[in-house]
């Protein structure tokens, strides 16, 4: 099946998209990468795939490469994720996000492209009354980020009724962690994702790792949030493309987390732990519209597909994410 469906990673150059790549590589899939480099790191993509720098929303470009490739899916990365930002340039995570996703679509249905992967978040649900969140809480964002990734699932879901693609829109909740064969990681600077940043200070890349908010409904008062680990997380992508392929007439939307929480100050001990060092933790106030605790129902997911986490384990990600960040210093190093 694998050898007739090839495949294009849009954003396959990020963090997220780079660990699909390897683990549709790892499982016999032909693949090619879409990046405009503007997050993404040509070293992430590995030798042998294809990688065509530009934009989803050049048609022509799309369409050349679907020719070249003989393009059956679409696995789609590519968007911006930094909550704040959405907040503050709202119309930039709508062109980005939504508008550039519309026309990936169209060019999808365009060329007779069946199958559509989408990359979309737990921000869709905003702060849900229920804990943990199952698909069918009611989604009420409460940023442009969140918006921008449901308006592209509603899209998904209006095209697949009116066109023959099908499609999974996969919401994730807090991916972290790296390659366990350190092969990729998270490699952008400045990235707000709390393992990454307590790592980063660990290593002396940062002086310390601010805590915003310490008088939430949790049990030690700091937010807790539930930690996939990013290689988890691509395997289901794959399991998932695999589930399209076999349902032609089958879409899907699914979270993707473990149904278990941690606080920040668990994570914090977790890396003090590994790394046998203490991080130094800044008390701060919290951040707007970051909810106590959010944390998934994977039980859709599990049901639907053989999905069985691998790394579920706090200390586990944070080794790998470590790892990954010594490698990165030796690539930035040696250029």
């Amino acid at each position: 099946m694998s050898e007739h469906t090839p495949v294009l990673v849009t954003g396959g150059a990020g963090y997220i998209g780079s660990h699909a790549v390897l683990a549709l590589l790892d499982r016999g899939w032909k693949v090619a990468v879409i990046d405009n480099l503007s997050t993404g790191f040509k070293f992430a993509v590995p030798d042998g795939v294809p990688l065509y720098e530009g934009d989803i929303e050049d048609a022509d470009l799309l369409a050349r490469i679907f020719a070249e490739q003989g393009t059956k899916a679409i696995m789609h990365f590519a968007g911006s994720i930094v909550v704040p930002e959405s907040v503050e340039d709202p119309l930039k995570y709508y062109h980005n996000n939504t508008v550039k996703s519309r026309a990936l679509i169209d060019a999808a249905v365009k060329a007779g492209v069946p199958h559509f992967i989408f990359s979309s978040t737990a921000a869709t649900y905003g702060i849900p009354e229920e804990s943990p969140v199952r698909e069918d809480t009611p989604k009420a964002p409460i940023n442009p980020y969140g918006w921008s990734k449901l308006m592209t699932e509603q899209m998904l879901a209006d095209t697949a009724a009116a066109h023959d693609l099908n499609y999974c829109a996969l919401r994730y909740f807090n991916v972290a962690g790296a390659d366990p064969q350190a092969r990729s990681g998270q490699s952008t600077a400045g990235a707000t994702h709390l393992i990454k940043v307590a790592v980063e200070a660990a290593l002396g890349k940062r002086d310390s790792v601010s805590v915003f908010g310490t008088d939430y409904e949790t049990p030690d008062g700091t937010g807790v949030r539930d930690y996939i680990h990013v290689s988890d997380l691509a395997a289901a992508h794959v399991l998932a493309l695999e589930a399209l392929v076999a349902q032609p007439g089958t879409s899907m939307t699914m979270n993707c987390g473990y149904g278990r929480g941690f606080s920040v100050l668990e994570v914090l001990d977790a890396v003090d732990r590994v790394t046998n060092m203490e991080v130094k933790r800044e008390m701060a106030p919290r951040r707007a519209g970051d909810p106590d605790s959010l944390i998934s129902d994977p039980s859709r997911i599990k049901a639907t597909l053989p999905w069985e986490p691998q790394h579920a384990d706090l200390d586990a990600i944070v080794n790998h994410a470590l790892a990954w960040e010594r490698k990165l210093a030796e690539i930035r190093t040696n250029g």
